[in-house]
């Protein structure tokens, strides 16, 4: 009998195998399931599947009224809800042709920058703790606190806010929101401070992250991503600055962007986005004027037969609202456009030919709530 030596690769080959990731929430952001083909520790596929959460938000808005339909935003993405409630109510009012007092619009920048603040926060605290750094988390959720804080000073909740409303907001700020909010604003530069020296130096969130996960212009654009995961590959495009909405054309801001679309782009980017959304409140509070908060809208909303589509910079990307009007206080058809989903959509080919290890560094770094995936 002639026994023929293996070649090194037969040698090395293994079986490829199957293993699911979720649809437990921790490290899937949510109830997510990706089954991951296995060779060996390298991805060789990933198969998305969602679902587990879904609550037909779309379908109960058109047996809602208009603005029934404010508090289901809220539970879109939840990390985020003031900037879901904004573009909802700025979609309406853009059927409606309706005009906002100035102190409303400068109420909604400073909420919506303060949710954009804290959405961030639990970005940056998630993805520390998805390569074991405990220590970064507590860090981010002792300040995103502050922040919640003053939102239920202002609508009496933390999470699902439901402040703005169709013409405005729900009521004015209390005497001493600004006060605080100075306060909390001059002492948030030092928690990101914390959180360079704990985190954007440390050589195992750098080796964790550098070069991984790495997304081209080209590719996010196919695949419609927007948001902090574009700008981290180098795209400085900001709908706050490239079509302005609201009052944002009024302030001076920078859009930060990395340079090399890698999940440590996608850290830092959210960093230098939180002192960039600092400036924006701070110029608003320079500049708010006294006055109402809500202009005279009636209470039975009904808007002439018609479509618009409408669309933010959410704290994920752009958040987009398609509404059509049959003419009746109920809208005929809502459909939302959510960033989640986009950027869900690039995590297979992310992460193909990487390790199983930053499959999950991956995801963290796209930042997804399932809330809108699920929608």
């Amino acid at each position: 009998m002639v026994f023929k030596r293996k070649t090194e690769d037969e040698v090395l080959q293994t079986e490829r195998y199957q293993i699911n990731l979720g649809p437990q929430h921790p490290s899937t952001h949510g109830v997510y399931q990706a089954i991951l083909t296995l060779d060996g520790e390298t991805v060789i596929d990933v198969e998305n599947v969602i679902g587990y959460l879904h609550r037909g938000i779309e379908k109960l808005a058109e047996d809602r009224t208009y603005t029934q339909i404010i508090p289901y935003t809220d539970r879109l993405d939840y990390i985020a809800a003031m900037l879901n409630n904004l573009g909802y109510v700025q979609t309406v009012e853009k059927l409606l042709d309706i005009e906002i007092p100035e102190r409303a619009e400068y109420l909604r920048v400073i909420m919506a920058e303060l949710q954009r603040i804290a959405s961030h926060m639990v970005f940056i605290g998630s993805f520390a703790i998805d390569i074991a750094s405990i220590t970064g988390w507590m860090y981010n959720f002792r300040d995103r606190e502050k922040i919640l804080d003053l939102l239920e000073m202002t609508c009496g909740s933390r999470i699902t806010t439901s402040y703005m409303r169709i013409g405005g907001v729900a009521e004015d700020i209390p005497a001493d929101f600004i006060p605080i909010l100075e306060r909390v604003l001059r002492e948030l530069p030092e928690g990101l401070e914390e959180y360079d020296e704990l985190l954007t130096g440390n050589e195992i969130l750098i080796g964790r992250t550098k070069g991984v996960g790495v997304i081209d212009i080209d590719t996010a654009l196919d695949y419609g991503i927007g948001g902090p995961n574009l700008r981290a590959c180098g795209l400085p495009f900001d709908l706050r600055k490239v079509r302005p909405y609201g009052i944002y054309d009024r302030f001076d801001f920078e859009v930060p962007t990395g340079e090399n679309g890698d999940s440590f782009d996608r850290f830092k980017i959210r960093l230098d986005e939180i002192r960039q959304s600092i400036r924006i409140i701070e110029q608003a509070i320079d500049n708010i004027p006294e006055g109402s908060v809500k202009s005279k809208v009636p209470r039975n909303i009904k808007p002439n037969a018609g479509e618009v589509y409408h669309q933010i910079e959410g704290a994920r990307g752009i958040l987009g609202y398609y509404l059509v009007s049959d003419g009746s206080t109920k809208p005929y058809r809502l459909h939302i456009h959510s960033p989640s989903l986009m950027s869900l959509g690039v995590f297979p080919e992310m992460t193909k030919g990487e390790l199983i290890q930053d499959a999950v560094v991956n995801l963290a770094s796209i930042d997804i709530v399932l809330g809108e995936i699920d929608r």
